[in-house]
């Protein structure tokens, strides 16, 4: 039996200010920092050990994995950085302020980006400043992938062939696995894992630093599932 255990990246400094991140590389608050360190020591007191370990390109998602690491004496677990667990991409929201969005566009209609599984937010074309193409992290990637928005229905189409390349193949091997990511793209894979539905997805939340553990069988059915 295998364990995959997800940890959405501690409080970001955009968290704290309430504003739209998606791609844009921000660094966690303090707050963040001591949600991260104290998910690591949780699981070390669960006494779970990690083969393998997967996160995105972002900064705050990558030292949530460290601090975690390193509070549970495992630093040296093997790491693989993919875009395809980046957050989602909010389009032209990104680095608005949630509220003052809600005044521009309407209570409802930012509800709707924010929570409805298949509409897109404004997107950004390549040529806006800002755009993930001009981010040189991005720069192997065929242009024609990179997002200018998406929704949970995109991200979801977009982690999946990570799951079943990377991680799937690691859990069926008897690896236990950790992913530290985002509340999206996370919830992403929930949804796929627990079979949840598109209605239903939207009501699941990513509580900011908590392990969620999962155990697996060989078939990768959900045996138990834990937050810490």
């Amino acid at each position: 039996m295998a364990k995959l255990v997800f940890i959405r990246h501690g409080q970001s400094e955009w968290n704290l200010k309430n504003l739209f991140t998606g791609w844009v590389d921000v660094n966690l608050s303090e707050k963040g920092e001591q949600e991260a360190k104290e998910a690591g020591r949780k699981l070390k007191e669960a006494g779970i050990e990690f083969d393998q370990a997967y996160t995105s390109v972002l900064t705050r998602a990558i030292k949530t994995l460290h601090f975690a690491l390193e509070e549970s004496g495992q630093l040296w677990v093997p790491e693989t950085k993919t875009w395809r667990l980046n957050e989602r991409h909010y389009g032209a929201l990104q680095g608005q302020n949630k509220a003052e969005a809600a005044e521009k566009f309407g209570e409802e209609q930012v509800h709707i980006w924010r929570r409805s599984y298949d509409v897109l937010p404004p997107l950004l074309s390549a040529d806006d400043e800002g755009s993930a193409a001009n981010d040189r992290r991005y720069a192997n990637l065929d242009p024609r992938i990179i997002p200018g928005g998406e929704n949970l229905k995109v991200t979801l189409e977009r982690v999946i062939p990570f799951w079943e390349d990377h991680i799937a193949p690691d859990l069926l091997a008897g690896k236990n696995v950790i992913v530290a990511a985002h509340g999206n793209s996370l919830r992403a894979l929930t949804k796929y894992i627990e079979q949840i539905s598109d209605e239903d997805i939207m009501n699941v939340e990513m509580a900011t630093g908590q392990p969620v553990v999962y155990d697996l069988d060989d078939k990768l059915n959900i045996v138990s599932k834990e937050k810490l």
